[in-house]
């Protein structure tokens, strides 16, 4: 593999992070009204800081880096890294798409609540509370991996990590005063992110 072989691959994975977020997003937003909103200023200069990370910089670092955009951060290229950072892409679209579907009509892209909200308990679910986290984690390791660039590469952990920093607390915050002692139980036997650890 070369440098611009894990470029490509890693605009593939955003095409297909696309085609699974997008379908849902359109049904999610013609069928359930939102019922609970904590959408303010600062969610959205969240998601922006995350979109910038995940998103804006790395895409036009791997379109515009043969023009020289952020090639002073580049380092030397491993293959090895580049085909890990593959599986571990992969296995990110994999948990995306699960959650996505495990969720249906309760999945939001902010905080919010939709109207009869349910809480999921299985699948991915069953493991931890918030496996779309745990996707975008994975998204953010493989970029790193893939994107051998000292700036593009960990843009995506930095900013969703800034996200997930100063969001989860708000949600589970949410997701306890929607469901009471429910919601308490099922943090009781599950972790956050990664099964068994956080």
């Amino acid at each position: 593999m070369i440098r611009l072989v894990a470029q490509i691959i890693f605009l593939a994975g955003v095409i297909g992070w696309g085609a699974i977020r997008i379908p849902h997003e359109i049904k999610n937003k013609r069928r359930n009204r939102i019922d609970v909103s904590a959408v303010d200023l600062r969610e959205r200069v969240l998601l922006l800081i995350s979109l910038c990370g995940l998103g804006i910089v790395p895409i036009a670092y791997c379109l515009f880096a043969s023009k020289g955009f952020l090639r002073f951060a580049d380092y030397p290229f491993s293959p090895l890294q580049a085909w890990l950072g593959t599986l571990v892409f992969v296995a990110a679209l994999a948990l995306f798409l699960a959650t996505h579907r495990q969720l249906g009509r309760n999945w939001s892209q902010t905080l919010e609540l939709r109207e009869d909200h349910t809480l999921v308990t299985h699948g991915v679910y069953r493991l931890v509370r918030h496996p779309m986290y745990s996707a975008f984690f994975l998204w953010g390791l493989g970029q790193v991996l893939l994107l051998q660039n000292w700036i593009a590469g960990p843009a995506g952990l930095i900013g969703f990590g800034l996200l997930y920093a100063f969001r989860v607390g708000r949600e589970e915050a949410m997701m306890r005063a929607a469901f009471g002692q429910q919601y308490a139980d099922y943090m009781n036997r599950t972790k956050r992110v990664i099964p068994f650890i956080h």
